[in-house]
């Protein structure tokens, strides 16, 4: 960030839920910035000849997690394999561990301008379509309030699937007999994949091929391994919460100031659809970076880039990344569209009067079939909802609120 300090005055403060949506109003991609960032980054590495070795290193040292299998519960049929794309779900979770597990330590948790939380949300989902008959990949974000049918029956928030399958496994994981806290953390994440994965493919009918997942770390880390993403904003802003502090203008923003910056909630003149745009422009901007010639051809850069991956992204084991960069060219030159699920209303409440966003799964589920060219048309208008508004990833700095 600039050096300068600012304080916005006179700001409206929002809770958790908030972001109305003015008259007129277009639907905007939600959440587009963690696991997006880190896929990005490895497939820009195996789409060039610049960092073929250094591609080799990060995929036989990647994390994986095996979970898209036949699901746990009988009576739940997976949509067929052969859906006209391959399809990527990806995941930014708000988790407080490391990749073995591990607590992170308090000095890391300050750094992030977080606390240790017992609960996991996958605040970023976006399900990622590269069309087998060539067409332009789409980046489809799924609003973490969306009210969805949840596996073993019920329904809730989508972005809570994860975290409610996880403390069911760790409870029965410890009443086992189990005490290894790193072991049952590990295990119990697999749990909440699988939950999330199966909610997802129920909602949408498309059967996911592949899974990555990055968290608060990662983000950090990558940023911090590109040297800062440039944005700019409209008016200076604070949030105590997030950590935002920003004044008017341009800034570099790396670490936690980039965390500060995407998760900002409070003090937005339109609440959570200020941050929207707030992660969409910031991940045009960080593409920008991780394909410019200065990041691709500088050793130290690749070799920070490489260990951030390393300690941060998790994909199923049969990724492989430089055979997806081949066939998804137009993701490392930035000629992708994104795109959010057409929705009913984003000011819905939930039997028990938890804010939610209503969604017609049947809409939802023509408008993906529609991006992998199965069928003739999106669902936003035809079905009544929202109309989701497609973007492109380019290099321009958008000032933002």
């Amino acid at each position: 960030m600039s050096p300068e300090a600012g304080r916005a005055g006179g700001k409206t403060t929002l809770d958790d839920d908030a972001g109305r949506k003015p008259a007129g109003a277009r639907s905007i991609p939600r959440r587009v910035g963690l696991s997006l960032l880190a896929l990005l980054s490895v497939i820009a590495l195996a789409a060039t000849g610049y960092a073929y070795l250094t591609y080799h290193e990060v995929q036989s040292d990647l994390r994986t997690t095996d979970i898209l299998g036949e699901p746990d519960t009988p009576d739940v049929k997976p949509p067929p394999a052969d859906d006209g794309a391959e399809d990527i779900l990806l995941v930014g979770v708000d988790a407080r561990t490391d990749m073995q597990g591990n607590p992170l330590p308090l000095s890391m948790l300050r750094t992030l301008r977080t606390e240790q939380s017992g609960t996991i949300n996958t605040d970023t989902l976006i399900v990622l379509r590269v069309p087998r008959n060539g067409a332009k990949p789409t980046a489809i974000s799924i609003p973490r309030d969306t009210y969805v049918d949840i596996p073993h029956g019920g329904q809730a928030k989508i972005n809570s699937v994860y975290g409610m399958a996880k403390a069911t496994a760790a409870a029965q994981l410890h009443a086992t007999g189990r005490r290894d806290a790193a072991g049952i953390e590990r295990d119990s994440d697999q749990a909440g994949r699988k939950a999330l994965v199966q909610t997802i493919q129920n909602l949408t009918q498309v059967r996911i091929d592949h899974y990555a997942e990055v968290n608060l770390l990662g983000f950090y880390l990558i940023t911090e391994a590109l040297g800062g993403v440039d944005v700019c904003l409209n008016h200076a802003t604070e949030d105590k919460d997030s950590g935002a502090d920003f004044t008017a203008g341009r800034h570099t923003v790396t670490g936690a100031e980039a965390l500060s910056f995407v998760r900002q909630r409070k003090n937005l003149p339109r609440g959570d659809l200020d941050r929207i745009v707030r992660q969409q422009v910031f991940l045009g901007s960080a593409l920008n970076k991780v394909l410019s010639g200065g990041v691709l051809t500088n050793p130290a850069t690749l070799g920070q880039l490489t260990d951030a991956l390393r300690r941060s992204l998790v994909l199923d084991p049969g990724f492989d990344l430089l055979q997806f960069a081949d066939k998804a060219k137009g993701l490392a030159s930035g000629d992708m569209r994104f795109e959010t699920i057409p929705v009913i209303t984003i000011n819905g409440r939930s039997p028990d009067g938890q804010s939610i966003v209503q969604v017609d799964p049947h809409a939802v589920q023509q408008f993906a079939a529609g991006l992998a060219g199965r069928a003739s048309g999106g669902g936003g208008a035809a079905a009544g909802g929202l109309v989701p508004a497609a973007h492109s990833a380019r290099p321009n700095v958008t000032c933002v609120n």
